[in-house]
């Protein structure tokens, strides 16, 4: 599919899903939206795709929503609200619950939701000098839909104190509450992404998606029954084709089949 608003780069079994609004720092319009969850979606059911980076083009990543569209939304009636802000939601969710292992390449600033396409990635990578707020209570609106996925990565605490002051933070401090796993320089940010997308392709496809399954249904369950999950699904894995590929190629001291 041709896009307008995101780049999707295609490398073997590398997909780069770049925003590709560097005119307006990547701001999420309607379109925008649309676009990344057609994207991930497809990129979910592609076979040949292993592995996904998310980033944006230009000296942001993102910053949230498009002012434009911000003024839209001034003459909404609460339902015109309601179904753009499932469309919002169900961005998020698609990249959340990808099977596909997501790096977040976080090549600048992100503010409001933009922190949101932050914490559906699996793997955080920003650079040095990158700020981060969620500024939503400046607007006497607050930061509703991406909740879900930020608390999940930074917790209650300190959700609660960034949501209410709307300041801004360091990436450093992103990642010292794990927002963001590394930040490097940037000189090392690209090689720094390519570690991870190598770590990732030496690990068995099957295996990530049941993982980031497996993580969300910790979230999901009441704990006795994820613990008779957790049996079910070691030993649906332990019989299955990867599985059986893998341990064998342990034994036999050989690189799986899927890093061929």
């Amino acid at each position: 599919m041709k896009y307008e608003l995101i780049n999707v780069l295609k490398d073997n079994d590398i997909a780069t899903v770049m925003l590709n609004r560097p005119e307006v720092h990547n701001a999420m319009n309607e379109r925008l939206i649309k676009e990344i969850t057609t994207c991930f979606k497809e990129l979910a059911s592609d076979e040949k795709t292993k592995v996904i980076v998310l980033t944006g083009k230009g000296e942001s990543f993102c910053a949230g929503a498009d002012l434009n569209w911000m003024k839209s939304m001034v003459m909404y009636s609460k339902e015109e609200n309601t179904r753009d802000s499932r469309l919002l939601l169900d961005m998020y969710e698609t990249i959340y619950s990808c099977p596909k292992p997501v790096i977040g390449k976080i090549n600048g600033h992100a503010f409001g939701g933009g922190v949101g396409l932050i914490a559906v990635c699996d793997i955080n990578i920003a650079t040095i000098g990158s700020k981060f707020a969620f500024s939503e209570v400046k607007l006497g609106i607050m930061p509703s839909v991406i909740s879900t996925y930020i608390v999940r990565r930074i917790g209650l605490s300190s959700m609660n104190r960034l949501f209410i002051t709307g300041e801004r933070f360091s990436s450093e401090y992103a990642k010292e509450i794990g927002l963001i796993d590394f930040v490097t320089e940037k000189d090392d940010f690209n090689s720094m992404v390519e570690r991870y997308v190598d770590q990732l392709k030496s690990s068995s496809p099957k295996a990530i998606k049941e993982i980031k399954n497996l993580v969300n249904n910790y979230k999901k369950m009441d704990i006795e029954k994820y613990k008779e999950f957790t049996v079910e699904k070691i030993s649906e894995l332990r019989v299955s084709e990867e599985g059986q590929e893998g341990m064998n190629a342990f034994l036999e001291k050989r690189r799986p089949k899927w890093e061929r």
